[in-house]
């Protein structure tokens, strides 16, 4: 503390009240660490979780097997398991208009057993409603923009859908015949990716063009993009679009206008198969490596982090100041980084200063508080 700053006398006794307002450490630390630091939590149950996403104050995450493949939490540490609307293979789901819509693959683990409807809808992530899906298809992604659910797929004769209201679903016919496996919204515009190969199938030619846009989500544009990776995921923020892979030379690209793309290196040479944007900070997760986490301020110079626990990291999402990722396997299928914002603490610590008082009769005159210098 410095000094005190001393006051002249002939002055009245005075007290007043010094207000501190106290921000746990947990908190400075977490800005300082956000993205780099992660911490492991139990799943609510051991199944391989899918996909993530948060809205309305609640993460909510869905698996593609296990007894009940939703569950969901308000801090990213403690879950709690709640039953889907079928045993589906789950794989993408998001948020918008008040509403957690998923979808899902028509395979799982590599059988045709999915269910009838391959969508499902919640208005608080907790009881779910069966839909029909435009048509059954190998659905991958599902975003929500501009007053529109879209979702994007690798097989079937439209590979593309949206609605409203996430109820009823129409198809449209996606650029290329190609595996999208991401969808995103950002700056007016939808942005999918896709696999550099038809997944599981032979014989098929490779994508030509990887990127799609749409203003609308009904009529796309086929774009090149920055290299012939497998792009696994896409995401918008600060302007920017940002996509990652799971293979390749590069495995990031980067467009301003979802056009015209450009290849960065990622931080390490691992399989990257989710990016997200939040707090000014791109965040990705990867399901292999030394470094399962890389985060980039602009989305081209990326930099590794460890994992909690080295499991198959492949969601991760941002809300309410923390970066959540659920994993596919591993003891630990969730993991957690930044806090959630602390409570505030106010205390007074009164403060006196003693003055000598002259003995005439003099009005009173109030004391200046002290200050530290």
């Amino acid at each position: 503390m410095g000094s005190v700053r001393r006051f002249t006398p002939r002055r009245m006794i005075a007290a007043f009240a010094l207000t501190v307002v106290v921000t746990t450490g947990a908190t400075l630390a977490g800005a300082s660490t956000l993205g780099a630091t992660w911490r492991a939590h139990p799943a609510a149950e051991a199944n391989p979780w899918h996909s993530l996403t948060y809205g309305n104050g609640l993460f909510v995450a869905i698996a593609n097997d296990g007894t009940n493949r939703v569950m969901t939490s308000p801090d990213g540490a403690t879950w709690t398991a709640h039953p889907a609307a079928e045993a589906n293979n789950w794989v993408s789901v998001t948020y918008g208009n008040g509403l957690f819509v998923a979808v899902a693959s028509f395979e799982q683990q590599g059988s045709r057993i999915a269910g009838t409807n391959q969508v499902m809808t919640s208005p608080d992530g907790v009881t779910w409603t069966a839909h029909r899906a435009a048509e059954v298809n190998d659905w991958w992604s599902v975003t929500y923009g501009n007053g529109l659910f879209v979702a994007v797929g690798d097989s079937g004769t439209n590979r593309v859908m949206t609605s409203s209201d996430g109820v009823t679903w129409t198809a449209h016919h996606a650029a290329e015949v190609n595996s999208w496996n991401s969808v995103t919204y950002g700056n007016g515009l939808f942005v999918a990716a896709a696999f550099f190969e038809q997944r599981g199938i032979r014989n098929v030619p490779p994508a030509t063009n990887q990127v799609m846009t749409s203003p609308d989500g009904v009529t796309w544009t086929a774009h090149r993009a920055a290299e012939a990776n497998s792009w696994v995921s896409v995401t918008y923020g600060n302007a920017l679009f940002v996509a990652v892979a799971d293979d390749g030379t590069n495995r990031v690209m980067t467009s301003p206008d979802g056009v015209t793309w450009t290849a960065h290196a990622a931080a390490e040479a691992n399989a990257w198969v989710s990016v997200t944007y939040g707090n000014g900070l791109f965040v990705a997760v990867g399901s292999d490596g030394t470094n399962r986490v890389m985060t980039s301020p602009d989305g081209v110079t990326w930099t590794a982090h460890a994992a909690a626990e080295a499991n198959a990291w492949v969601s991760v999402t941002y809300g309410n100041g923390l970066f959540v990722a659920v994993a596919y396997d591993g003891t630990n299928r969730a993991m957690t980084s930044g806090s959630l914002p602390p409570p505030t603490t106010t205390t007074t610590a009164p403060t006196t200063t003693t003055t000598t008082a002259t003995p005439t009769a003099a009005p009173a005159v109030q004391a200046t508080p002290a200050f530290t210098g």
